[in-house]
């Protein structure tokens, strides 16, 4: 199959792509930068650009979307530009070019309120109910992608949960530079009970949603490793595997969610691009308990997890001891 995988220079959107390019797939990827992706033939444009889309869409059969815009804080125009707009964008080019099934990666925050979700399933997404401008435009881009699909033109969501591993800079090195720092609590003790998907897993079952359509499209699917821990747990692992101390100390959940929207707002107004020390949502996901019903989800894919949660730190400890380890030395 000719596919085609957006936002490939990223973590995720680059392990989709070499595992299409192991299975045999022509593969092309379309982003902002190089993909690093060996085997891969690099688009480098913005889903801003609807002819720069087209000339990477031609001739694809397949499409996998995880082009976005990723952060706490920014200004809204920006996510709707590129969440909300640039999925408009590609779902048109990609219809044009006579594209059968394109997978929108989506995230389980469109359908979070903010309260604890302990065993759901994918519930729908509602952007007037989700926090945050980046879970808001992802619900609006999900709920963009599902009306196209048809039977010519199929179309599923995959929704992958909290996504990390080696080289990961959204979850792991923030959270091992900010413990570094002791900057890092635990809220309510760190005893939420989330789920997480480590990256490998994650990009199985977006390739499975692929080429599983007749049976996934028009859907919406949460994946996960489906081993939920305490958040302290889960935490003190990254931390271990980083080599640096887990944290220590606690906040209240209630105390670092007023705090968080309120440094979210300032954050914002101010114009700052770095990601700010807490947010509303940051101290949402740290203080409710976040997990899924999987059984659906992996009969549907015809997919399980093939990296365990432990398996997964294990393989990170080796990716921080290789870079910390002498050229030409064994860690």
């Amino acid at each position: 199959m000719r596919v085609l995988v957006t936002g490939a220079s990223g973590l995720l959107g680059g392990e989709v792509a070499r595992l299409l390019v192991r299975q045999g797939h022509a593969v092309a990827t379309f982003q902002r930068r190089p993909s690093g992706v060996d085997g891969a033939t690099d688009f480098c444009g913005s889903v801003a650009d609807g002819a720069a889309l087209q000339r990477a869409v031609e001739g694809a059969e397949g499409v996998i979307h995880l082009a976005a815009k990723v952060s706490f804080t920014g200004r809204a125009a920006e996510f709707d530009e590129v969440n909300v707009e640039g999925t408009r964008r590609l779902l048109q080019c990609a219809r044009a070019a006579g594209v059968r099934d394109l997978v929108f990666v989506s995230s389980p925050s469109v359908a979070n309120s903010g309260a604890a979700i302990a065993g759901l399933g994918a519930e729908p997404a509602d952007p007037r109910r989700a926090h945050g401008d980046y879970s808001r435009t992802k619900a609006e881009a999900e709920l963009l992608a599902l009306a196209a699909d048809t039977p010519e033109f199929r179309v599923a969501a995959v929704r992958p949960h909290i996504v990390w591993g080696p080289g990961d800079t959204q979850l792991v090195e923030r959270v091992l530079a900010r413990a570094g720092r002791g900057r890092l609590p635990l809220l309510d003790a760190g005893a939420a009970l989330i789920d997480t998907t480590y990256v490998d897993n994650a990009a199985a079952a977006i390739v499975a949603a692929l080429h599983r359509m007749e049976h996934v499209h028009g859907r919406a699917l949460v994946v996960s490793n489906g081993e939920p821990r305490p958040v302290g747990e889960l935490l003190a692992g990254i931390c271990a595997a980083g080599g640096v101390p887990a944290p220590s100390w606690s906040v209240p959940g209630a105390v670092a969610r007023a705090a968080g929207a309120v440094v979210e707002k300032v954050w914002t107004r101010a114009g700052r691009q770095e990601e700010p020390p807490m947010t509303r949502f940051l101290a949402e996901q740290l203080s409710t308990a976040h997990w899924f019903d999987q059984r659906e989800t992996r009969e549907l894919l015809d997919w399980k997890p093939a990296v365990p949660l432990d398996e997964g730190l294990a393989r990170l400890a080796e990716h921080y001891a290789s870079r910390s380890a002498p050229q030409g030395t064994q860690p």
